[in-house]
């Protein structure tokens, strides 16, 4: 089996997979990018590729999904005001600039 062969893994785990690709894309983070990251925590809460069948599986381990969430912030509460502040200004000019753009 190649690399990057997805025929392992179960519906379920496409379509989770499928589905926070889609979320980093909302917040702008690049499609291979986002991809990457959806198939890295797919694998990290469920340990990979699974074939179906009573008694195969583990649990899987939700924690990878609740990191990021808990993790927001923690950039910007070491940043000063000011810096803060340029890049609320730089975030929102992108914005103007692709909403114009389409």
């Amino acid at each position: 089996m190649p690399r990057g062969d997805k025929s392992s893994y179960t519906g379920k785990q496409q379509r989770k997979a499928e589905h926070i690709e889609e979320g980093y894309e909302k917040r702008g983070v690049g499609k291979e990018e986002a991809e990457r990251r959806a198939w890295a925590t797919v694998n990290k809460e469920s340990g990979g590729g699974k074939k179906s069948g009573s008694g195969r599986g583990q649990a899987a381990n939700h924690a990878p999904s609740r990191k990021g969430g808990r993790l927001g912030g923690a950039a910007a509460a070491s940043r000063s005001a000011e810096e803060r502040s340029a890049s609320a200004k730089k975030a929102a000019a992108t914005r103007k600039r692709n909403a114009a753009s389409r």
